[in-house]
């Protein structure tokens, strides 16, 4: 673990979230309007850009099957060519299937019935599904369930490590999630807009060679402190 002590990773934390929503302002992630949108989206977004991604879901709702049932009737090969943009397109249809499978064989094609279940049984539940990993799992337990499960991405991991607060190289996801969890409020909103403003961090300074003199963290980072000029 970090030198730092627990407590102090939590005032760090709460910082950090106080100074991006200043510099960054709301970001009204997650970008979806129904909730199989979300669900689609944290599946087609995985190891690709959003904006991919999004290509996909266009295509799909152009098709007019953005709906559990008419997705099931489609064959993964169909699904497949309406994802193409995504990237690893057949890999990614036959989650949607899986997906949806699932959904129709234990909830009658009924999303809403699923996405009420307890958070805890919702997510061991998500595991068990074909193409569903720890990320995808808890985009969709936040963002379409609603309930409060801090999300872990890359970016955040980054971000993380060179704040000098993170579980180091050996950490696992949910060591970096205990962090976030135990230092905010168990609210899905402060999670996600948590997670939203540190992505808009990753894509604008934080990147895989980091602008420090552009970051409004400088001050509470280690990397930053080590980078010269701090941002004002």
């Amino acid at each position: 673990m970090s030198k730092a002590t627990m407590g102090e990773m939590g005032d760090i934390v709460r910082r950090v979230y106080d100074l991006l929503y200043e510099r960054y302002r709301p970001q009204g992630w997650w970008p979806a309007e129904t909730k199989l949108e979300v669900v689609l989206g944290a599946i087609l977004v995985q190891s690709t850009a959003w904006g991919n991604a999004a290509k996909a879901l266009a295509a799909i709702k152009r098709a007019g099957v953005l709906d559990v049932v008419a997705l099931a009737r489609l064959s993964e090969g169909e699904i497949g060519e309406l994802v193409r943009s995504s990237g690893f397109y057949t890999v990614k249809a036959r989650r949607v299937k899986a997906f949806v499978g699932h959904v129709m064989e234990r909830y009658g094609g009924d999303l809403d019935v699923m996405l009420e279940r307890d958070a805890k049984e919702l997510r061991t539940e998500l595991l068990g599904i074909h193409g569903i990993g720890e990320e995808t799992a808890d985009c969709i337990i936040l963002y379409a369930a609603g309930k409060p499960r801090f999300v872990i991405d890359e970016y955040t991991r980054r971000i993380v490590g060179r704040l000098g607060v993170g579980p180091g190289g050996r950490g696992t996801y949910a060591d970096y999630q205990r962090i976030f969890e135990e230092a905010m409020p168990s609210e899905a909103g402060v999670y996600g807009e948590y997670h939203a403003l540190l992505i808009a961090l990753g894509k604008d300074v934080c990147r895989k060679r980091p602008e420090c003199s552009r970051c409004v963290l400088s001050r509470v980072c280690e990397v930053g402190r080590r980078s010269g000029p701090i941002a004002e």
